[in-house]
């Protein structure tokens, strides 16, 4: 085992596309047998972290409405980061195949360019199932990439459900994208989005388009509006900013908030918001250890099958069932 961590570490600090690659594989695993050797790993990435010298990486979590093209903004994003000098790691979270446990959308044809690309690294990161599985995961994901050298990690969700919440959870700051052409401008877009939010950027105001900038624009506005009414008078006001995606005009500025957003934390307040995310992450993993524990438990196996046939007979309830499996669990 120890040969093993040896060997990902070196690969990792040599920045090895294969290696990180095998990392992140060892840290997304459920199998009981890898987490010794992944809580290793990444007991070692801390201290290596500890003594670096790096400035921390940028976390950025991306999400959005259906259809607003996230895919195509987070590669112009990249693009224009890796132009720059940055390294760029992305972790697109993808809803897991209830059949292998794997990423259903994960292919990296969506970022063509952008994955082709030395200085990127792109990786579908699937869910497990469940939010702790996300929690889990892509956390230990980023300290990956960021071990490799990656100064940038951004962290792309499916836009739908409580995975923005746990995304927001684990990143510095939170973008949302959204789109004008949505009839109502506010339809669609949760009150929970515009509370987590740090900024807000209307994708596809294409400047060739001068009728579809300004719905952007006029989205923007009603945007900021429901914002203040929302959020009221926080410390930081989100901005509402215009882009495209698909042209990369106006991406420079939306990147240019989030570095904004960032210098507003400071040193101390981003210190404190990761360590208040490293409690979080901490419960979530206890969490997802006992679901771990829960399912292969052999008291819990040896009266499932039963549990489940009173169920569904209706001879059992719910809470019944649950009270049955967990005093199961106990004894086992």
């Amino acid at each position: 085992m120890v040969m093993q961590v040896d060997d990902l570490l070196d690969g990792l600090r040599a920045g090895h596309r294969a290696t990180m690659a095998r990392a992140i594989t060892l840290v997304e695993s459920t199998a009981p047998r890898h987490r010794q050797t992944a809580r290793e790993l990444l007991t070692r990435l801390a201290a290596d972290a500890s003594t670096a010298g790096r400035p921390p990486a940028v976390r950025v979590g991306i999400s959005g409405v259906p259809g607003v093209g996230k895919s195509t903004f987070i590669e112009a994003l990249g693009g224009q980061l890796t132009a720059a000098g940055h390294k760029v790691g992305v972790l697109a979270v993808d809803p897991s195949s209830v059949r292998t446990g794997g990423s259903v959308l994960g292919d990296k044809t969506r970022m063509a360019t952008l994955s082709a690309h030395p200085n990127a690294f792109i990786r579908p990161s699937p869910s497990a199932g469940t939010l702790g599985g996300v929690a889990r995961a892509t956390t230990q994901a980023m300290a990956v990439l960021e071990a490799a050298g990656y100064d940038v990690v951004l962290v792309e969700t499916v836009g739908v459900g409580q995975s923005e919440v746990t995304v927001a959870g684990m990143v510095d700051t939170f973008l949302f994208l959204t789109l004008a052409r949505t009839g109502d401008q506010l339809q669609g877009i949760k009150k929970g989005i515009l509370e987590i939010a740090d900024v807000i950027a209307v994708n596809k105001a294409d400047p060739d388009d001068p009728a579809r900038e300004q719905e952007a624009r006029v989205a923007a506005r009603d945007l900021a509006g429901a914002l203040r009414l929302v959020r009221g008078h926080a410390e930081w006001a989100p901005p509402v900013v215009t882009c495209s995606g698909l042209t990369g005009a106006r991406v420079d500025e939306v990147w240019a908030q989030v570095l904004l957003h960032r210098e507003h934390l400071g040193a101390d307040g981003l210190a404190h918001k990761r360590a208040e995310q490293q409690l979080d992450f901490t419960w979530a993993l206890v969490r997802d250890e006992l679901d771990q524990r829960l399912r292969h438990s052999a008291g819990v196996k040896a009266v499932q099958a039963d549990v489940r046939a009173a169920l569904l007979a209706g001879e059992l309830t719910a809470p019944l069932a649950a009270d049955r499996l967990l005093a199961a669990y106990d004894g086992g």
